[in-house]
């Protein structure tokens, strides 16, 4: 499935093994992993092509669905499941009816996702309309989005509750700016925010950096790199990541101002790799800090009052909008941003059977589907 601007395999959480090592090594193995072509698998040779999601019926109440995002690198034998991601959320409800887990009751079906890495739940809705064998998934529609070619059916996506997806809370230093010192550079000014994804946000202007530079510029920067690989590991720490070294958060996310009508310019990092957009829940992150007094973000952010606000938060490929709800009793409150929406769009690619060496696959073991293929995974 595509979900936004990721791409990866979808599978029925009951097709796979619930030993996690077996999990992870079938996983690595479809993708094609530890190989930077990932050439024996299905990945895409990039992180963000190197995506996997994990779906099944919920029992809980309230939720329809249950996603486990797993994000895997080409060049490494890891599987994280700790982050999340927004843009393979898009296709999650559209998986889901695809693959019988979930049915479409209407001409827009929504559902409610639980996303297990870190308990945040969407409420997901994709047109399902009625033809002469049933309701299927619309994908043909005229949403566009940046960094994706053409335009699809669109997605929309409502974030519930997403303060302190993994850290403790919104801001985990409870500070809305912290001074920290990269060794060899000096002192830089930041903001640590998590409101859906752990962002380090530092102004480009303060690395020297106009914040205008293309990702391919950036990814060839390697003094820039190192300085903020220092910055983020320092920053892991002050936020109670704990040592992230090898850790795919927190994002860092250099900003400057707007340059084509946004509200602010980002260049993302994921976080080693220079986004060549940026990430949905990197973008409300993002989007949160401009609206909040004090960030490095409402530094250089245009953007307008009240309880409603609509960020456009500009990347290298485009722009993504984001409309933020806050409490109207004192929408300045950092603790008061009580909602966020966005609009995605996802297709189907392929549906089928994806080979992993046999080996891995070991019918004998009790945690393994019965009726699973010795040498295939669906």
């Amino acid at each position: 499935m595509r979900g936004g601007t990721s791409r990866g395999p979808f599978f029925r959480a009951r097709d796979l093994p619930q030993y996690l090592p077996a999990r992870d090594a079938i996983l690595l193995a479809a993708m094609g992993s530890p190989d930077p072509r990932q050439i024996d698998g299905l990945g895409g040779a990039h992180p963000l092509t190197s995506k996997a999601g994990i779906v099944a019926r919920s029992s809980r109440p309230g939720v329809d669905l249950e996603f486990l995002f797993a994000q895997l690198q080409p060049d490494r034998d890891t599987v994280d499941t700790t982050p999340n991601c927004g843009n393979m959320l898009a296709a999650v409800v559209p998986f889901a009816i695809e693959s019988g887990i979930l049915t479409p009751d209407g001409d827009i079906t929504t559902a409610r996702v639980l996303t297990l890495n870190t308990n945040m739940v969407a409420e997901i809705s994709v047109p399902t309309p009625l033809d002469d064998s049933g309701r299927y998934v619309e994908y043909a529609g005229d949403a566009r989005i940046d960094g994706v070619p053409g335009a699809a059916a669109a997605v929309e996506i409502n974030f519930l509750d997403t303060a302190g997806s993994i850290c403790h809370s919104l801001l985990p230093t409870d500070n809305v700016r912290d001074t920290v010192t990269i060794p060899g550079f000096g002192p830089v000014e930041v903001t640590c925010i998590d409101n859906g994804m752990p962002l380090v946000i530092v102004s480009a202007a303060d690395l020297y950096r106009t914040g205008q530079e293309t990702a391919a510029e950036l990814n060839k920067d390697r003094e820039l790199k190192d300085r903020l690989e220092a910055l983020r590991i320092s920053c892991g720490d002050l936020m109670g990541l704990g040592d992230v070294t090898a850790k795919n958060y927190p994002k860092m996310t250099l900003v400057s101002p707007p340059i084509n009508g946004g509200t602010i310019n980002t260049r993302s990092f994921i976080p080693h790799v220079c986004h060549e957009s940026i990430g949905v829940l990197a973008a409300v992150t993002a989007a949160t800090a401009c609206v909040l007094d004090g960030t490095v973000a409402y530094a250089v952010a245009t953007v307008s009052g009240g309880a409603s606000r609509t960020v456009s938060v500009e990347h290298p490929g485009g722009e993504f909008t984001v409309q933020l709800g806050l409490n109207s009793a004192d929408p300045a409150d950092p603790a008061r941003v009580e909602k966020s929406a966005l609009l995605r769009t996802a297709r189907l690619i392929m549906a089928g059977n994806v080979m992993v060496p046999a080996h891995l696959w070991n019918p004998a073991d009790p945690s393994f589907p019965a009726s699973a293929p010795k040498e295939q995974k669906q």
